[in-house]
């Protein structure tokens, strides 16, 4: 199959995939940027709409590529080869693989999200850094978690550094945005446990029954969680810290309450 070829960095489509790399053009035109084999091939499974796809064959890590790019085309997306260094220019990652796409953003609701008796949740509370939010994603894949509720969210989670970090989990993973009042709403609506890490309590979070329907609610990088989960969890638990550190990075915490929730249930892969 033959593609478009472009060799100007003055090419339009060039200079849009570019405009794309900020925020507010990535909102506005509910359009994202995704990069390489793994990421675009996770997308495109899980039913995000490629829109477009640029290539530099040089670049390529694989020999996986090239049928890739042909499904795209015949999904009716627009391929275009372009040269080694306009992809570089265009690639948000240091060492890009020879692949770039422009991907409609997907909704998610609460709506959206399952409702299971002894479902395991996370909650993210305006975690601010992309890369923490991306391996909170990685851990709640890993982990089989239901559903991935981010509140007041302080990142957009089509951020390339999030799409990144989390090696594709961004698509696999259930998801839905919401204020923190409607997520905690839906929380109680549903019956699901309230977990809430704290130094200020004496339960260890191994002596909590996560076995139930339970979220996991984590907080800032900065401040940690507000009030109203703080005040309303039904299991205040504590990571024991044993050296001179108080706190743990939140994706790092996130991911040994999720692991922990995951080995008291055994590894369960129906829940239901």
């Amino acid at each position: 199959m033959e593609f478009t070829t472009i060799t100007s960095s003055q090419n339009e489509a060039v200079k849009h995939v570019i405009k794309l790399r900020d925020r507010r053009p990535r909102e506005k035109e509910k359009l994202t940027v995704l990069e390489g084999y793994r990421e675009l091939t996770r997308a495109r499974e899980y039913g995000m709409e490629i829109v477009e796809a640029f290539f530099a064959p040089e670049m390529f890590l694989g020999e996986n590529e090239m049928p890739f790019l042909e499904k795209l085309a015949g999904d009716g997306a627009r391929v275009c080869q372009v040269a080694p260094f306009l992809l570089e220019k265009m690639a948000y990652r240091e060492r890009p693989e020879g692949l770039i796409a422009v991907a409609k953003m997907k909704r998610h609701t609460l709506a959206d999200l399952p409702v299971r008796p002894r479902g395991l949740y996370l909650v993210a509370e305006a975690v601010e850094k992309p890369g923490n939010l991306g391996s909170m994603l990685r851990s709640a894949d890993a982990a089989g978690v239901d559903g991935f509720i981010i509140c007041n969210k302080c990142t957009d989670i089509y951020n390339p550094n999030v799409i990144r970090a989390s090696t594709g989990a961004l698509f696999s993973v259930p998801l839905a945005e919401a204020e923190n009042q409607e997520a905690f709403d839906w929380l109680k609506a549903n019956n699901i446990k309230i977990l809430a890490a704290t130094p200020h309590t004496d339960t260890i979070y191994t002596d909590v029954d996560m076995t139930q329907a339970v979220a996991i609610v984590v907080g800032t990088e900065q401040t940690g969680l507000t009030e109203l989960w703080m005040k309303h969890s039904d299991l205040p638990v504590v990571i024991p810290m044993l050296g001179k550190i108080d706190s743990l990075n939140v994706a790092t915490a996130t991911t040994i309450l999720l692991y922990e929730a995951a080995r008291q249930r055994k590894w369960m892969v129906n829940r239901d």
